[in-house]
Parts: structure tokens; C-alpha cells; sequence
């Protein structure tokens, strides 16, 4: 039977992944161990919770281009309040994400100025304002506060690293979110075809600035980990994980026109980035460049999805 162009869309990057992982344990057998595939889900988590927050943002039809500010912040946020807070430094770091987030919602909503635009300039505030609040340096966690708060980051539970039972938690949560509640029947709805949302009443505004929100709580949840993994907060901790989060959610299906996609093709994209990722190591292809292999994914995976019936002119 056939396979239709839309059916090849949706299969295209979990086969990508499949054959990806098999040439790696060709070349190196022992990447299919069970060590090495918990340390592959370990080092995805993160920019799987990242990339999850930016699909319902995709899924409405815009772009957040602040992630990676936001989970900088948080992770200057903990490093600085951890030790006279403890762990209402949490809560805290996660609340002013998700303020970053509300505010791009609302100046995009209210002042009716493209998501990219209104998301560019909160991340650029952002970062600065993390430079000012850490003197633009490395704040380092104490091991005795990294061990007392960071045990659900850094420890294992059953011999499954609790990253990856973070990641887990956030993938269950937001597919009852996207598949289970209103608010994803109306992302879903908005990116498809928002006037007609307008039209049967909902509101419209109230569903765009939510979905911000969460990108940016998410954003600042993946920057609190990285902050645990790596015993240190920094204005520049996120700065490479924007465009391989574009990219996981592109690459897994998420069209960037809106209306199609969800969290787990985000899942597979985001495993299939660092199943590249680590290919390209093995290569030898330094960091620096894996920035043009990613870029040259996005624009790939950019073409396939984009509805270019909702584009009748390009700009």
C-alpha cells in the first residue's frame, strides 16, 4: 500500500531515528547497552523539556525565541538564592519564567506584534537582566546544597536517572494537556485555523499567552536541571540548546505553521537531535559546527512540515 505524503511525515523521523541508532552501534556496539542508552535519555531530558514547552507555542502557529534566556535566568536564580532560600528558590526561578512567559503572551496579544519579535526582545531583556544580577559571572552551587536539594536531578530511582523520570513526569503532564483538556483542543484549533476560533467564542488570547507561559515555565524547569547537573547557574548555561529545541520539534513533526504536531513527536525529534549530536562527536565534528549541521536540520525539517496553504506569499 502506498504511503501518503502526510503518513511519510509522521513516520519519517522515528524511522530517521531507528537508522541513525543503528549505523552508531555499528560503528560502536556498545551504544545500544542499557548504560548507554539511560545516559542517552539523560542527556536528552533537558533539552526535551526545553523543546516540549516550544511545541505548544508551534502548535498555535508561533515561535519562542526567549527559552534559552529564561533557563539561563532560572539557573543564575537557584545559584544565587539556594542558600539563604533553600527551596523556595525553587518556586521562584520556576515563577519568573513563567512571568517572562505571560509577558510575551500578553505583549504579543495585546499589542498584536509577531511572537519572534515580542520573544526576541523578553530573552535579550532577560539575559540582561541575569548579567546584572550575576555580574555577568558563573555562580557556583555548594556540593553540601547541591546534594541536600538536587537529589531529584542528580540521583537514580530503581537505576533510572531521575532526569529522565523529571522528563518522563513532563512528558505524561503535557500529553494530557495537548490531547486530554480544552486548552489542547484550542491550540490545536488556533494554529489550524484561528479566525474560526474567534468566531465560536473562545478566547483566543487567554489560550496564546498560556501556551507562552508554558513554554517559559518549561524553559526555566530545564534551566533549574541543568543547574543541578552542573553545579552552577550562569547567564550563558542555555545559550547552544535554542536552535537543536527548534529543531527537535520541527524534526519530529510539529509543523511551524500550527495546527499539527504534539509532544510526542517532540520526543522522538528531541532524540533523534541528540542521537545526531552524538554521531557528530564520534565523527570528530566540533561544536561550533554542529551549529551548521542543526541549522541545515531546522531548514530541512522546515520544508517538509510547513502548511504552505496558509503562506500564499512568503516574506
Amino acid at each position: 500500500m502506498p504511503i501518503s505524503l502526510s503518513g511519510f511525515r509522521t513516520q519519517a523521523p522515528l524511522f530517521a531515528l531507528i537508522v541513525l541508532v543503528a549505523l552508531i552501534a555499528g560503528y560502536d556496539p556498545g551504544f545500544i547497552h542499557p548504560s548507554a542508552i539511560l545516559g542517552l535519555l539523560a542527556d536528552t531530558s533537558t533539552l526535551f523539556v526545553m523543546a516540549t514547552g516550544i511545541t505548544f507555542v508551534l502548535l498555535i502557529g508561533g515561535i519562542d525565541l526567549s527559552a534559552q534566556a529564561v533557563a539561563s535566568m532560572a539557573s543564575v536564580i537557584i545559584a544565587l538564592l539556594l542558600p539563604a532560600y533553600g527551596f523556595w528558590a525553587f518556586p521562584i526561578g520556576l515563577g519568573l519564567g513563567i512571568a517572562a512567559g505571560a509577558l510575551s503572551g500578553l505583549l504579543h496579544t495585546w499589542l498584536r506584534i509577531p511572537s519572534f519579535i515580542v520573544t526576541l526582545a523578553i530573552g535579550g531583556v532577560v539575559t540582561s537582566i541575569t548579567m546584572l544580577a550575576s555580574n555577568n559571572r558563573t555562580i557556583n552551587i555548594d556540593g553540601a546544597e547541591r546534594e541536600a536539594w538536587f537529589g531529584w536531578v542528580t540521583g537514580h530511582t530503581a537505576g533510572i536517572p531521575n532526569e529522565v523520570c523529571v522528563a518522563f513526569v513532563v512528558l505524561m503532564l503535557c500529553i494530557f494537556l495537548h490531547r486530554k483538556t480544552p486548552f489542547g483542543r484550542f491550540s490545536n484549533a488556533i494554529g489550524a485555523g484561528e479566525p474560526a476560533v474567534w468566531a465560536s467564542g473562545i478566547n483566543v488570547n487567554r489560550i496564546k499567552i498560556m501556551t507562552f507561559a508554558i513554554s517559559a515555565g518549561l524553559a526555566a524547569l530545564s534551566g533549574i536541571i541543568m543547574a543541578g547537573r552542573l553545579s552552577s547557574g550562569s547567564p550563558t548555561l542555555a545559550n547552544e540548546f535554542l536552535l537543536p529545541a527548534i529543531a527537535a520539534v520541527l524534526v519530529g513533526g510539529t509543523a511551524l505553521t500550527g495546527g499539527v504536531g504534539g509532544v510526542w513527536r517532540t520526543l522522538i525529534g528531541a532524540l533523534l537531535v541528540s542521537v545526531v549530536r552524538i554521531g557528530m562527536t564520534f565523527v570528530g565534528v566540533s561544536v561550533f559546527a554542529q551549529q551548521i549541521v542543526f541549522g541545515v536540520i531546522l531548514i530541512i525539517a522546515v520544508a517538509f512540515t510547513i502548511d504552505r496553504s496558509k503562506l500564499p506569499v512568503v516574506k
